[in-house]
């Protein structure tokens, strides 16, 4: 009997994450000394539309609007060459094992920007929006002293396309997800 409850357990604790109920595959980053993290969980981003409502800018209104969708922010920054190494490697497991498809991609020089969506129930809105930007090394993008070679976003919720750049300015992520909307 107690080897079935054992049995029971592992099996439980196996399937349990395929609920919903997992991590992000990318929340492994969160915890390495050599990436920078911010996490913005949903509590977070209504109390920052809370004092956005309270502004007559059309800006702060048209961020409240985008904000109330959202379910959480995460982006992930390394400098480090063997964790940007990792981080590609893990978005390319992500892409095949999620329903995201590319929205668009940019190269400059060695600078490579990639947006991945899933497609949300209204037009021009998205369930999760993925940009991962790599090769920025020898960008002249200096932030504290450090040059930074790689830098992965994930947001999820409702998110619309035409007012990521509200979102951008407000809580100061990085300017390149204004490219994702779909009118740019």
């Amino acid at each position: 009997m107690k080897n079935f409850k054992k049995i029971t357990a592992i099996v439980a604790m196996a399937i349990f994450p395929m609920f919903g109920f997992s991590q992000s595959m990318f929340d492994k980053y969160e915890e390495m000394d050599n990436v920078g993290s911010v996490i913005v969980n949903k509590g977070m981003i209504d109390l920052v539309a809370k004092v956005s409502a309270m502004s007559d800018d059309k800006e702060a209104q048209e961020f409240m609007e985008m904000a109330q969708g959202l379910k959480g922010i995460k982006v992930f920054i390394t400098e480090d060459k063997a964790v940007s190494v990792d981080m590609g490697a893990t978005v390319r497991k992500y892409l095949n094992s999620s329903k995201l498809e590319e929205l668009m991609r940019v190269k400059d020089k060695d600078v490579n920007v990639k947006f991945y969506i899933k497609n949300g129930k209204k037009k021009d809105h998205v369930s999760e929006l993925l940009m991962f930007v790599s090769g920025m090394k020898d960008l002249d993008v200096d932030m504290n002293g450090r040059k930074f070679e790689t830098v992965l976003v994930s947001m999820t919720g409702d998110i619309d396309l035409n007012k990521i750049g509200s979102l951008t300015k407000k809580m100061n992520l990085p300017n390149d997800l204004n490219k994702a909307g779909k009118g740019e």
